[in-house]
């Protein structure tokens, strides 16, 4: 409404509009809070003002409209009203801040007109005389008071702000409530800090669960110490979000918002009369006859030698710039072509303490119409990497060197002396190095000077943006003439004056005055500024104030009274002021005026932005503000008091250089307006700035084209701006204010810090007792889609670990209190290492860079996840899940084919011919082994079954089938003879891989006892492998151990021992020297269902399980083996696995004996001495089928990736492979089989050939390519969705896709179904479940101690909820879907491609969802080169990640952070301990699974002994 109109006030009953609530609600039924809100909003909405643009809502409408007239229409109905929703402050907010707020809505009334504002920004801009870091007498005394506190009426401020919290709650269908409010308008309560019982982070100090061990390390001893002091409530947490695609994220408005008007943009006075160019003034000034005095004037470093070592007069100034510039173009070659031509670049590389040779070449490449690029360059190689913007040189691919355009020389100009030779760093020899000659060795041209009065060419200057890439920036001849001439203008230069200082401000050679440069750094010699003689200006930074305070001490008649004006150059900074103020209280006595203090503020882009003008040229008196950090952080300014500790106190920086015009836009977006109290990027139009980015065209448009609106989108002027990059706002009587740095900011949360606020928190926390000379590092770094705020801190040398916590907890709670942000990182690392500046100070985008990279090297490190990242995705619901109510149709479930699949029938594929010459032998129809055996004695007696290769390649020994026969007989003899055993009893045979180890197994089966196959011990470690031994024989109650007579020595001996009590073994038998005897009768089985065998195993997790094995179903498994990859006697297939557990076992033992192939032995220990064994043997005997493990393809890959050219010139060739098996019970790990593919893909093998197998404990071998059928497919599935239970597929390269390889074919015989976990019903093709399985092969059963019945019926007696009941299932454990896909099998049929997802064991509940531990070691893997292994297990609700470091002990804590990171940024979760080891300390089983468990359990009982152990707080 326009302003003084109001709408007519509504009576509390409205007959119309009354009716239509109530018809409205009783449509809607059950109407919920938010559809209510936003019906009451739309029915309302003509009835309420809109406060847009600048207009403001009026004060005449009665109070009770928003509270009585809208629930008294829900009365009516019989419904109870819902009441309104009252935005609250933040609660983390002080109380001050929020009635600064309350104060600030009801001041937006308009009882006064909007463009008289100035009264409440003099209540902010106050004329405070104490800095935030230091009290102190302020260096302007004086300043405007603050304005009258506005008395409006009660009842019209308690109207305005009931229509301003209904207007909040018309929008809220838009928005969502503001932070600190629930959805019923109630406060969120505030997190507390987790007690000391709880398991989130007590548990971190003590292992409070039952059967805990506590955990010991040097650096768990500080947490409890550091959570002592971080007592206070933490902040709300942010509104968590979860879009599947992450294309949006949930956006909380900032919370307070500005309610001033727009601001308008401030110009400076208009300019005067100027040279026609800067070398015009130079050439007028600088020619024979001129009266001017010497232009600059060097001192010695010894200030107290009275006489000047250098001097230089405008005149031999403009003569040596002239004569370098005829030697630049006509005497750098030899040619008759000249090396430079106008318009090519020229880098001036120059050390600070030689400004005067600087400025002659500078001058001379001017002259030239050459382009100078004046380069900073550190003077030693310690510092970080020098700059080469601009040179193209291909030292650093982080600077951005953009395309030369034409032809362009790159000479670099040195100092002539030897002794100032800047150091050349790495990268740059290409280029062309040409020192300066003295003044004598300068060539003077014949022709005469000419006049220089147009600008042709743009000098160059660079910068260093926040993420470390370095952009060149133009400046014209008309802009430095322009900043010059506004310099001399603004700060009122004359004649004859001096100015001290490192670096003068162009306009000396304009306004003809004299200035005097030092020769030294002010870190050297501090007290420069105290002698200077009789100067009235002084050009200085905030740290040389604060060095000639650390002097001044030793100079007492030092005299300040003659300076004018105290130029402070780095202004902008807000924690100037207490430099400025400091040196005011210590130097004012000694005759230095507050009012010459007058900082400026400048930019790489802009040049000089503002300048406080001089006392004596009538400008506005200065302004100082004490404003509230948390407003600031919102983007708005709010006025506080000294007193807090969350204050900012900032000075101005005066007013727009002359000729130009500032305003403040919004940081992000569109370059509207900001409003009066609120803090954007301060822009100039002037035409004084830089011109554009160094062949960028794309930001130059955005930077310095920028065009302010207004809020209707009109622009505030024709002329374009240029962006500074500077964070501020414009006070009154147009003064400048900064509060940082566009770079130095850093947005957590949609908050803003910025860095050098929390430098400043930390280096108030005791800096001189712990940090080496006061340098600290702040960044952010982007994790989890937000800003963490990293702090790095050098420690001095003499620190101890105790400082080094206790320091670092101050620091969290200081910067947690002051700027309600946590710290996400906090880093302290040995003095004098991190990168340097080429001014000495800290490299930030280096440090980064380093800390990003894992080479930041810190000696103690502190990560505070739990406390800083608040936006962790939400767990999805659970889907609707098929169950005993759901419609089946034929083989549809939910709709969906049922996830069902089968191998080829048995009954079809039975190898009849075998089956009946084996019941000519033996009248019975079940094909035993036993049977087996004594018929290929009598049929092919030396037909060769084995060939066991040793590691140089060789037969070590042979088994044909009469002598595997003859030796089982011996064997049975010695059982039935020495051991006096019955039938049914259980052996164990301890045997190194080999032939005795097959034969005694069948000698077993001749004499009807029970054989199980165990590892033997090592001897190197026997206190790890030798309890193993003796659990399987105890558990599986085997009354006798056959082995040799060296193991057999070995488990009697002293060192067996100290593990195990080597008395209570049973009987043990070697079997080296076994008398010729025979058997009298071999056992014959009464049942096929007899037990055969038993197999022990120790799982991923941990436990040792033993599963019975009948004869029926060991030789239904090498039927289907025979059947699947097509094994006849004449075949000859290589066997690179361990032969004591599953699939290996069946291979190395069983399997030929039953289909009568030969097989080659090679046992994996022998790869150790020669790792090219195993392919050697494969091309050498032409074998097509062979089976190895993961961790042998790993040896293979590792240590054979540079030997391919060695292995083919000794005529290895894999082209005879046709099918290459993976033995494995867990996911296909398809990154190995891939690199093993590509890698001996030179020596023919072909990748079709390299697949899987999948098998468990219930079922050795469910899956198996075989040497028919289609070739493995690959699919990729969404990562996100595994962890929710649902399989999505994704397109290959798709953000979160995770490739999974089909796990072979299934065998004959075996059928496969996927079940769901809790309900146990089908799901349907494509659905993520447990995978069932149904075949003759299938394990009878659990063999334990006590005969846990209801562990074997959950595992191997189990039926479907619903649908087919009656077949018997086993339950796998393991997680995985079956998809039906476009190709064929043998049959004909759709082919079913089964992929197995990991074990449901070992899976991971966090936060609701289910976790894979492959898929977080993947990630970790990959973070650092350093990491050679990884594992991850859980304890106590924690994340617990265990990282071997293959690489020197300094790199150990780079990894925490890194670890961190990663799996923040991909898996959603926080790590809540960091355990790094060295390398070989992570379990690995013989079939290279990782025992996370048998980890764990070393874990918790302290003896991984660790490298480094963080706790991540």
């Amino acid at each position: 409404q326009p302003s003084g109109e109001c709408p007519e006030p509504l009576p509390e009953e409205n007959p119309e509009v009354e009716p239509e609530i109530s018809l409205n609600v009783s449509l809607l039924g059950d109407i919920t809070q938010k559809g209510y809100e936003k019906k009451r909003a739309k029915l309302l909405a003509r009835y309420i003002p809109l406060i847009q643009g600048e207009s403001l809502p009026c004060l005449g409408l009665p109070g009770s409209l928003g509270i009585g007239f809208v629930p008294s229409g829900l009365t009516k109905r019989g419904r109870a009203p819902t009441p309104f929703v009252i935005p609250s402050k933040h609660p983390s907010a002080s109380e001050d801040e929020g009635s600064l707020r309350r104060q600030g809505r009801l001041a937006s009334a308009p009882f006064q007109s909007h463009s008289n504002v100035e009264p409440w920004l003099h209540r902010v801009i106050q004329g405070s005389s104490t800095s935030s870091s230091a009290s102190s007498t302020s260096s302007h005394p004086g300043g405007k008071p603050a304005a009258a506190s506005n008395t409006a009426p009660a009842a019209a401020a308690a109207a305005a702000t009931v229509l301003a919290d209904l207007m909040a709650h018309a929008q809220l269908d838009n928005h969502p409530p503001p932070r600190g409010t629930t959805a019923l308008g109630q406060h969120s309560p505030r997190p507390q800090v987790a007690p000391e019982g709880s398991p989130r982070l007590s548990s971190i100090l003590k292992h409070k669960a039952s059967g805990g061990v506590p955990v010991s390390s040097r650096v768990s001893s500080k947490i409890q110490q550091l959570l002592n002091t971080l007592k206070r409530p933490k902040r709300p947490p942010l509104k968590e979000f979860f879009v599947d695609d992450f294309e949006e994220l949930l956006e909380v408005p900032p919370d307070p918002q500005p309610p001033g008007p727009r601001a308008p943009a401030g110009p400076g006075e208009p300019p005067s009369s100027r040279p026609p160019s800067l070398l015009a003034a130079l050439q007028l000034l600088g020619l024979p006859g001129t009266p001017f005095g010497p232009a600059w004037r060097l001192l010695p470093l010894d200030l107290g030698h009275a006489c000047f070592v250098f001097l230089v007069t405008l005149g031999k100034l403009w003569s040596r710039s002239v004569k370098l510039s005829y030697t630049l173009l006509n005497k750098l070659t030899s040619k008759n072509e000249p090396l430079l031509k106008p318009g090519d670049r020229v880098a001036l590389v120059f050390p600070n303490s030689d400004p005067v040779m600087f400025m002659v070449a500078f001058y001379g490449c001017l002259l030239a119409e050459l382009i100078p690029v004046p380069i900073e360059v550190p003077l030693t190689r310690k510092v970080s990497r020098a700059p080469e913007p601009l040179l193209g040189a291909p030292c650093s691919g982080r600077w951005s060197s953009p395309p030369r355009g034409g032809r362009e020389s790159l000479v670099l100009l040195l100092p002539p002396s030897p002794a100032a030779t800047v150091s050349r760093p790495l990268g740059w020899s290409c280029l062309l190095w040409w020192h300066l000659p003295g003044p004598s060795g300068l060539a003077l041209p014949k022709e005469g000077p000419r006049a220089w009065l147009t600008a042709r060419f743009l000098p160059s200057q660079y910068k260093t943006s926040k993420e470390g890439s370095a952009v060149g920036i133009t400046v014209s001849h008309a802009s430095a003439l322009a900043q010059c001439h506004a310099l001399s203008q603004a700060c009122g230069y004359s004649e004859g004056e001096s100015a001290r200082g490192g670096v003068v401000g162009g306009g000396s050679s304009a306004n003809r005055m004299t200035n005097t440069f030092p020769m030294f750094l002010m870190k050297v010699t501090p007290v420069g500024i105290q002698r200077c003689p009789k100067a009235r200006v002084a050009l200085v930074k905030s740290r040389d104030m604060h060095w000639s305070l650390l002097a001044q001490r030793d100079q007492r008649d030092v005299s300040l009274s003659s300076l004018r004006m105290l130029i402070v150059a780095d202004g902008a900074n807000p924690w100037s002021v207490s430099s400025c103020d400091a040196f005011l209280n210590v130097f004012q006595s000694r005759g230095l005026r507050p009012e010459v203090i007058c900082p400026c503020a400048s930019s790489s882009e802009a040049l000089t932005v503002a300048i406080r003008r001089p006392p004596d040229s009538g400008g506005p008196p200065p302004g100082k503000a004490v404003l509230s950090m948390n407003g600031l952080s919102h983007g708005v300014i709010r006025v506080d008091t000294e007193e807090k500790l969350s204050v900012l106190t900032v000075q101005d920086v005066g007013q727009a250089m002359p000729g130009a015009s500032v305003c403040v836009v919004k940081v992000e977006g569109p370059p509207y307006l900001c409003r009066t109290d609120e803090v954007g990027e301060v822009c100039v139009c002037s035409g004084a700035t830089g011109a554009a980015y160094y062949g960028l065209v794309g930001i130059t448009k955005n930077v310095f084209e920028t065009v302010p609106v207004t809020a209707g989108g009109t622009p505030i002027s024709d002329q374009p701006f240029t962006r500074t990059g500077l964070l501020g706002f414009i006070g009154p009587d147009q003064l400048v204010f900064v509060v940082g740095k566009l770079d130095g900011l850093m947005v957590v949360g949609l908050r803003r810090h910025n860095a050098d606020d929390v430098v400043a928190t930390a280096l108030a926390v005791e800096p001189m007792k712990f940090v080496y000379r006061g340098r600290i590092a702040v960044f952010s770094v982007t994790v989890l889609h937000d800003d963490r705020i990293v702090l790095v801190a050098e420690q001095r040398p003499d620190a101890s670990e105790e400082d080094s916590f206790q320091w670092m907890s101050r620091v969290l709670q200081a910067i947690d209190s002051i700027h309600q942000v946590g710290v996400y990182c906090l880093a302290l690392v040995p003095a004098n290492t991190l990168p340097k500046a080429p001014l000495g100070g800290i490299h930030i985008s280096e440090t980064k860079q380093r800390f990003l990279e894992g080479s930041l090297h810190p000696c103690n490190v502190l990560m505070c996840p739990h406390t800083c990242v608040t936006n962790l995705p939400k767990p999805r619901q659970k889907q609707p899940e098929v169950g005993p109510a759901s419609m089946i149709v034929g083989n549809l479930v939910a709709g969906k084919r049922i996830a069902q699949a089968s191998g080829r029938d048995v009954t079809q594929l039975e190898d009849n011919d075998q089956a009946r010459k084996v019941a000519l032998f033996s009248p019975r129809q079940f094909l035993y082994l036993a049977d087996v055996l004594q018929w290929r004695a009598q049929t092919t007696p030396d037909h060769p079954l084995f060939l066991l290769l040793n590691a140089k390649g060789t037969v070590t020994s042979t088994a044909t089938c009469i002598q595997l026969h003859k030796k089982a007989e011996r064997v049975a003899a010695a059982l039935t003879e020495r051991g006096r055993l019955n039938v049914g009893d259980h052996v164990a045979l301890v045997y190194p891989p080999g032939v005795d180890l097959i034969a005694t197994f069948y000698g077993c089966l001749y004499a009807g006892c029970v054989p199980i196959t165990v590892r033997p011990p090592h001897p190197q470690n026997l206190a790890t492998t030798l309890p193993t031994v003796k659990m399987i024989v105890e558990v599986s109650k085997s009354t006798c151990i056959l082995t040799t007579q060296a193991i057999m020595k070995l488990l009697k001996s002293k060192e067996a021992g100290a593990a195990v009590d080597v008395k209570t073994w049973p009987t043990i038998l070697d079997t080296d020297d076994l008398p010729k005897k025979r058997v009298a009768s071999v056992f014959r089985p009464p049942s096929p269902d007899t037990l055969a065998y038993l197999d022990f195993s120790v799982s991923t997790t941990g436990i040792l399980a033993g599963v019975k094995m009948s004869h029926a179903a060991t030789s239904a498994l090498c039927r289907s083996i025979k059947l699947q990859c097509e094994l006849y006697p004449s075949r000859q297939i290589a066997v690179c696995l361990d032969p004591y557990c599953g699939l290996g076992f069946a291979l190395w033992c069983l399997c030929s004996v039953y289909s009568g192939h030969q097989s080659l032995l090679v046992p994996p220990l022998e790869l150790e001495n020669n790792v090219s064994l195993w392919l050697s043997a494969v091309s050498q005997y032409r074998v097509r089928v062979t089976f190895c493990s993961y961790s042998v393809m790993e040896m293979c890959t590792k240590g054979l990736g540079t030997q391919t050219d060695l292995l083919r010139a000794k005529s290895v060739n894999l082209s005879c492979v046709r099918t290459c098996m993976v033995v494995a019970e867990e996911r296909p790990r398809i990154a190995l089989t891939q690199s093993f593919s590509k890698l001996f893909k030179d020596l023919g093998l072909s990748a079709r050939a390299v697949s899987t197998t999948f098998g468990c404990r219930v079922n050795v071998a469910i899956c198996l390519q075989g040497t028919a059928g289609p070739d493995p497919t690959t699919v990729y599935v969404d990562m996100r969705a595994l962890r929710h239970d649902r399989v999505r597929l994704v397109e290959r390269g798709s953000p979160h896709s995770l490739p999974l390889m089909e796990s072979g074919k299934i065998l004959p015989g075996v059928k496969v179904i996927i079940a769901h976990t809790e309900t146990k019903g089908p799901l349907g093709d494509s659905h993520l479940g447990e995978i069932w399985v149904s075949s003759p092969h299938n394990a009878t059963g659990y063999y334990t101690v006590y005969g846990e019945e209801s562990l074997h019926a959950d595992h191997f007696s189990a039926r479907l909820s619903f649908g087919d009941t009656q077949t018997i299932w086993a339950r796998t454990g393991y997680l995985g879907f079956l998809r039906r896909t476009d190709l064929t099998d043998a049959s004909g049929e759709r082919h079913d491609a089964l992929y197995v997802v990991g074990s449901l064991d070992e899976t991971l509940e966090l936060r609701g969802m289910r976790y894979h531990p492959i898929d977080i070691e993947t990630s970790v893997i990959r973070a650092h080169k350093s990491i050679a292994e990884c594992a991850v297990f859980t304890w106590t609700n924690l994340l617990v990640v265990v990282v071997e470091l293959e690489g020197p002990e300094q790199e150990a804590l780079d990894l925490v952070a890194l670890v961190t990171n990663v799996v923040l940024e991909e898996h959603f979760l926080i790590v809540g301990v960091v355990v790094i080891v060295d390398p070989g300390v992570i379990p690995i089983n013989s079939r290279g699974e990782k025992q996370r468990m048998h980890l764990r359990d070393g874990f918790l009982a302290d003896q991984l002994d660790p490298i480094y152990v963080a706790y991540n707080m």
